[in-house]
């Protein structure tokens, strides 16, 4: 079975995403989340199957909404390392996946 672990910044991203959403419109965030575990649920079902996009970390891309998840997969566990959006530049997030 596979195994999957946040990092704590990659669950302050889902909060913020969260709370911006139900901003925008009442309910909206509950939509995002709906998205975001059916997102999590494929990766738990096949962590292998999304390609590479920043040496050693993967991403996968959720439905309806402009966000990625960006991950390892090591040893039989999934660690989420953030939540992105699509706009965002990999120079703004890098460090925080240790890539130079």
């Amino acid at each position: 079975m596979t195994n999957i672990r946040f990092t704590k910044e990659a669950l302050f991203d889902i909060e913020d995403i969260v709370l911006w959403y139900e901003e925008q419109r009442i309910g909206l965030s509950y939509d995002f989340e709906l998205c975001l575990e059916a997102g999590l649920d494929t990766l738990v079902r096949n962590p292998d199957a999304f390609q590479k996009r920043y040496k050693t970390v993967k991403v996968r891309f959720i439905s309806r909404f402009p966000y990625g998840i960006h991950y390892k997969f090591e040893k039989n566990e999934i660690i989420v390392i953030g939540v992105f959006h699509t706009s965002r530049s990999p120079k703004n997030w890098s460090k925080r996946l240790g890539l130079k």
